[in-house]
């Protein structure tokens, strides 16, 4: 995946703003950290029951974020 693409993956995706949370990344339009998603997941919770208790999160926004980190650990994209 090109650079561009992955920077407007995160800029939809993922906001990082000093405004919120201290520049904590969260998923756009919310004020969840990305780093929640992945701690439900590594304590056994499903991804249904991270939407079901962070409802302004979007199933599409952490389905992107877990399929970009895949990626990523599989060095799958070139940045």
């Amino acid at each position: 995946m090109p650079l561009d693409i992955f920077i407007s993956f995160c800029m939809n995706v993922i906001n990082v703003d000093l405004d919120i949370l201290g520049g904590t990344p969260v998923f756009c339009g919310t004020r969840v950290p990305v780093k929640n998603l992945f701690d439900y997941l590594e304590t056994g919770e499903t991804l249904d029951e991270f939407l079901s208790d962070f409802e302004s999160v979007k199933r599409f926004q952490a389905i992107q974020v877990l399929q970009m980190s895949g990626k990523l650990v599989t060095k799958s994209i070139s940045i």
